[in-house]
This record gives structure tokens, C-alpha cells and sequence, in this order.
């Protein structure tokens, strides 16, 4: 059976995509979850993630002797190897189209990254109301975002990006997790869209596992001092 290796539910956004795509495609698997402790070459978490990988990040996949490091890597295999998911859109230009939507998310976006970390367990809409007042990258990753949803969805006719689930969501799947979190604001005519993520029995599994964890890990923290009161 395939194994996923992530990092906490709470923070480790490149962890959730694939499981995502692993839940909601109905894919068996089991799910080995490695502790953030920190990231220096000396921690428990870098330690035990290196001797899986060398690449030393979480996704992994695991598929007998095969180890496949890399949220698209892994999201690309599955597709091969489930072609009966439906994975990818089964048109060739809205595939295309969707490798490139998820592409960009793969490598770009680093002003809403770095700005607006995921913690799903965080309610920060003070945080995220002063980020969006001062934070001149944030405020383009964010209008860029909201222009390519906006250009797919009109293509689709929604309610997701390609009309049914695709790798794609799974990749915007924590953005819509940071957006809910730090309170931005969502344009009128994608409302509809965050809350058809936020209604796929895979992002529902991963919040609520998420959202039990309780633990508060400081150096993911930029925000907070201490977790939230129950």
C-alpha cells in the first residue's frame, strides 16, 4: 500500500496537497506523520525525513521501493498510476491549463507565502487586515490569485477550477485555508469557489485532523504567542 510522509496538519501546506488528492480520489494509503521540531540538519524531524529522502522535505511517497519526494512529483505519479481518478482534466487544453494554474502555484506566490503562512488552527484578521495595509507583495499575489481563479472559473463554469476536482484545488486547497485564517477579504464572485474547497470531503478530513492536533509549535508561529483558548 502507498504511505504519505507529512508534517503537522496545522502548518505543513505541501503535506496537504497530496493527501488531499489521496483522500478525495479515494486512493488506499497510510499516512506517516513526522513532527516539525525544527529544520536544522540536527533536529528529530530533518533527521528522521533524511533518512526517507535526501531531499529532506515532507510529502514523501512511498510506493514499495520506490520514494518519490515532491508535492507535483507525487501528484503526477498518482495520475499515472490512478487513471480512473480523473485526476487531471480529461480535455487536453483545460489539462494543460490546469498543470500550468498548478504550476504557478508550485513555484511562485512568495509574497502570499511568506506573509501569510498556513495555520489552520489561527483565527488572525487583525494580522492579516495590517499585512494587507502595509505588505505591497501580498497585495499582488493576492490580485494576480484572484485574476487566474477568476479566468478559470469563467472557462469552467465552476464550482472548482476545471468544474470537478482536479490536482489543481488540492494545490489552492491551503491558500484557501491562509485566506479564511488571516480574514481576507474574497471577491464577491469567488466566494463561491472557497467554499466549494472548503466542502470536499478531503479538505474537510484534513481540517478537522488539523484542527485536533494541539500543537503549538513556536518557529511556526510569527503571529502568536501561544495557541488559541478552547
Amino acid at each position: 500500500m502507498l504511505e504519505l510522509v507529512i508534517g503537522n496538519k496545522n502548518y505543513s501546506s505541501w503535506s496537504m496537497r497530496p493527501w488531499v488528492v489521496l483522500t478525495q480520489a479515494a486512493i488506499p494509503f497510510t499516512e506517516r506523520k513526522l513532527r516539525f521540531d525544527g529544520f536544522e540538519p540536527d533536529s528529530a524531524f530533518k533527521r528522521a525525513i533524511t533518512a526517507i529522502h535526501p531531499a529532506g522535505c515532507v510529502p514523501v511517497l512511498i510506493d514499495g521501493p520506490l520514494v518519490i519526494a515532491d508535492t507535483l512529483a507525487i501528484c503526477e505519479y498518482l495520475a499515472e498510476q490512478f487513471p480512473d481518478r480523473q485526476l487531471w482534466p480529461a480535455e487536453s487544453a483545460a489539462r494543460a491549463q490546469a498543470r500550468s494554474a498548478v504550476a504557478q502555484m508550485h513555484s511562485g506566490f512568495g509574497g502570499l507565502r511568506s506573509a501569510l503562512p498556513m495555520n489552520i488552527e489561527a483565527q488572525l484578521p487583525e494580522v492579516g487586515a495590517r499585512l494587507l495595509a502595509s505588505d505591497e507583495r501580498l497585495r499582488a499575489d493576492l490580485a494576480r490569485l484572484f485574476g487566474l481563479w477568476r479566468s478559470l472559473l469563467e472557462r469552467s463554469g465552476g464550482p472548482l477550477l476545471f468544474g470537478a476536482f482536479s490536482v489543481a484545488d488540492a494545490f489552492y486547497a491551503p491558500v484557501v485555508m491562509r485566506l479564511l485564517s488571516y480574514g481576507v477579504p474574497v471577491p464577491d464572485d469567488l466566494r463561491g469557489y472557497v467554499q466549494a474547497v472548503q466542502q470536499q470531503p478531503g479538505v474537510q478530513a484534513w481540517v478537522r485532523d488539523a484542527l485536533s492536533e494541539h500543537d503549538f509549535i513556536a518557529f511556526e508561529e510569527p503571529y502568536r504567542q501561544a495557541p488559541a483558548k478552547a
